[in-house]
């Protein structure tokens, strides 16, 4: 059997030494990143779920992997090469993709919740769907969906070794070459998908479109774009131009393709590639314009953002089902026009209304503390996650018994610019700003689905150290203007609380000081909880004293994942 992973991080250690002196008296015992072999065992009976992600995860380091990035980067062709040459080894051809009657969804903000309204209106109409998303928020098979579930632990083991065992015994002959993380789990989710004989896949892209791994699929059905902005600009570019002109390299010669209202400069390189691909590209109606019988439509992911998103989602359903219903029938008219708006059906009002898509806009209350994730990531989802929380926690704060104690809970990885959306963020009017690196525990049980060996945790603790900073610059400048408040009226519990910071080594001790012990869910997790300076102590003193708690998860996905797999501990099961 392969060795199990060590559980252990590896300790940054001047910021270690900080945080011990600033928090944590007893130091960050077991809050180190683990390293492990990457020798994986060839007998595949007996694998277990936990070995096959354990294996996985050896694709994150793995260095001939690095390697493939780093000489592609400059010929971006090569990834759909090596991609194309990935697939043949586990024994898949691009022509077997176009069984899965695709439909493919490329944006930078909204694709993702697209693909759910997209995939829950068809599995209303009595389809068997296939549904291939990224990241995932708890455990990896929740990226690869059959008819709107995540695929069981049973039935991912033994495809991962199926395809695992056929790149491994051929990549002697290819240079000890094996896919990447990201590459693997596409190829894993097609041969899934063909196997278990699914009636069409929602692929959501990975990132930008022309160079996705997921941009080997020849013949979807039909392609859509949710809005686009700034995000991903070392491998897109750092302009809307250049990264619309990524996001169109989807679009397939004669298949039809819609997309959200894009900024002008966008929407022109858009359809320059429709034309120059030979796609009929169609942008589609306000979600207001679509005719029915009672009223507006109601959708089940909360936030105005989400109205695009919706609108997008009926017309490529619309046209799979066309498609489905009148096979011979394709549009030869590749201009670009405003796609008409229609009566939706009765299933495709329910899909739209039942549609769940975790962590975007999502509230959970546990007795007297209230959770608002979203794994907002960049500026425009930022704002509009601000919106829809400034909204929402404004409504539970009537309803509330007492005075209420509002906490941010706050980190970004990758490029992000941190500060600029911890910026758009204090208007919100937080009386205490949590950070904490996307960790989920410092003592921690097997749990190898949210590990990330790419990134040291020191380097993950400055990142927060730097998010406290900016935090505490953008209240010192907020306070000397006087805030403009987006919830009228509210004024912190107590003026000298405001602006205040603390750092925590991982999601769950960030968690169990936010709740002081309210919250039943995560009291129960309280095993091998790391003692607090008094001084950090003090700092709770508005938690106490408040008869509810608001707490806002956002900054990443993979924050918002961490937590809810301590607020909701069936995710895990």
């Amino acid at each position: 059997m392969m060795a199990r992973v060590s559980r252990r991080l590896l300790p940054g250690l001047a910021l270690t030494a900080r945080l011990r002196q600033e928090a944590w008296p007893g130091g960050l015992a077991g809050s180190s990143v683990s390293q492990f072999s990457t020798q994986t065992a060839h007998q595949i009976p007996g694998m277990e779920y936990q070995d096959a992600v354990c294996t996985l995860n050896t694709l994150q380091t793995n260095a001939s992997a690095l390697d493939q990035v780093r000489r592609e980067r400059s010929h971006p062709q090569l990834q759909l090469d090596a991609m194309i040459g990935f697939l043949e080894r586990a024994r898949l051809g691009v022509e077997d993709l176009d069984c899965l009657n695709i439909i493919h969804v490329t944006g930078t903000k909204g694709k993702g919740s697209t693909c759910a309204f997209t995939e829950q209106i068809l599995r209303g109409h009595g389809f068997r769907t296939g549904f291939y998303s990224s990241p995932h928020l708890v455990q990896v098979r929740e990226r690869i969906r059959i008819n709107g579930q995540p695929i069981g632990k049973e039935l991912f083991t033994k495809y991962f070794w199926q395809v695992y065992g056929r790149l491994e015994e051929t990549k002697e002959a290819y240079g000890g070459a094996m896919p990447a993380y990201f590459r693997f789990l596409t190829i894993l989710a097609f041969h899934v998908f063909l196997q278990e004989k699914v009636d069409l896949a929602v692929i959501e892209v990975g990132i930008g479109g022309a160079y996705d791994c997921t941009n080997i699929i020849r013949k979807p059905w039909v392609c859509g774009i949710s809005s686009l902005g700034i995000d991903h600009t070392q491998i897109l570019g750092d302009t809307i131009e250049k990264i619309a002109w990524q996001k169109g390299g989807i679009f397939k010669p004669g298949v039809p393709a819609f997309t959200v209202k894009q900024p002008e400069d966008a929407m022109a390189v858009l359809k320059d590639r429709a034309t120059e691909i030979g796609c009929p590209l169609r942008v589609c109606p306000d979600l207001k314009d679509y005719q029915v019988d009672h009223g507006p439509l109601c959708l089940g992911l909360a936030g105005q953002h989400q109205h695009p998103n919706a609108s997008l989602a009926l017309q490529l359903s619309h046209t799979w089902l066309q498609k489905r219903c009148s096979p011979g029938e394709s549009s030869k008219n590749t201009s670009v026009l405003q796609a008409p708006s229609f009566e939706p059906s009765s299933i495709m009002v329910k899909g739209l209304a039942e549609t769940n898509w975790p962590g975007r806009n999502q509230t959970v209350k546990h007795g007297a503390v209230t959770y608002f994730l979203d794994g907002a990531h960049t500026m425009r989802s930022m704002q509009a996650c601000v919106s829809w929380f400034t909204e929402s926690a404004a409504q539970h704060e009537r309803n509330a018994s007492g005075p209420v104690a509002r906490v941010l809970l706050f980190n970004a990885t990758g490029e992000r610019d941190s500060a600029a959306l911890l910026k758009l963020l204090t208007p919100c009017h937080f009386d205490l700003a949590v950070f904490c690196p996307n960790i989920t525990e410092a003592i921690t049980s097997c749990n190898a689905d949210q590990q990330n060996f790419n990134i040291s945790v020191e380097h993950m603790l400055t990142r927060c150290l730097d998010n406290e900073r900016s935090w505490h610059l953008h209240n010192s400048l907020g306070n000397s203007n006087g805030p403009q408040l987006l919830i009228e009226e509210r004024l912190p519990l107590d003026p000298k609380w405001k602006g205040d910071t603390v750092v925590f080594p991982c999601i769950l001790s960030a968690l169990q000081w936010i709740t002081q012990g309210r919250d039943p869910v995560v009291a129960d997790l309280a095993t091998g909880v790391l003692p607090v300076k008094p001084s950090v102590m003090a700092k709770a003193a508005p938690l106490q004293s408040a008869a509810e708690i608001q707490v806002l998860i956002t900054g990443s996905l993979h924050l918002v994942g961490g937590a809810l797999k301590h607020l909701d501990p069936a995710s895990s099961n």
